[in-house]
């Protein structure tokens, strides 16, 4: 029973955990998270605040995740999910200033409304090309986007099939 478990160091090489003990130190998890996720005994769990380079390497992930914005990010969606029942009970409070009950209405409409009407509009380039009574157009997203269909109309195309088959026979 008081046997004391190896440090396992394949811990030290696992990026994942790394990140888990960071959002730990931050406050996004809490140790029975990290624990759980992880399957780490208490006896780990103990040992690893010795090992230097195991602090070192989180460390550096949360000066990483202070810089790119991550740390932030977590924070801010951690509150935020509190939010619409702060913003119901203003809205419910009939004692409320009915500005304040509107806008809390408002807000909880923009927070539930997820669909194509609040997806900003996407920068398109259209080029026509005009030859002579052949037309091609071509409209496309300036993003990289897999679910663009073509919009490409050629009137050109047809032509040149038209022309080549008469041109064989």
């Amino acid at each position: 029973m008081g046997e004391v478990m190896p440090f396992p160091k394949n811990l030290i090489d696992n990026h994942e955990l790394i990140a888990d003990l960071c959002r730990f130190a931050e406050g996004i998890f809490s140790e029975q998270e990290v624990k759980k996720r992880h399957r780490l005994p208490d006896a780990i769990w103990q040992q690893m605040a010795d090992d230097d380079l195991l602090v070192e390497k989180i460390e550096a992930e949360k000066v990483r995740r202070i810089r790119d914005g991550s740390a932030k990010r977590e924070l801010a969606q951690k509150h935020i999910v509190r939010a619409p029942n702060v913003l119901g009970s203003i809205m419910d409070n009939p004692d409320a200033n009915e500005r304040h009950r509107v806008d809390a209405i408002k807000t909880l409409d923009s927070l539930a409304a997820n669909g194509p009407e609040k997806a900003p509009a996407a920068d398109r380039f259209i080029i026509s090309i005009h030859l002579g009574a052949d037309v091609e157009h071509y409209n496309k997203s300036r993003t990289i986007d897999a679910n663009d269909p073509d919009d490409i109309t050629s009137n050109v195309s047809a032509a040149i099939t038209t022309t080549k088959k008469d041109d064989d026979e």
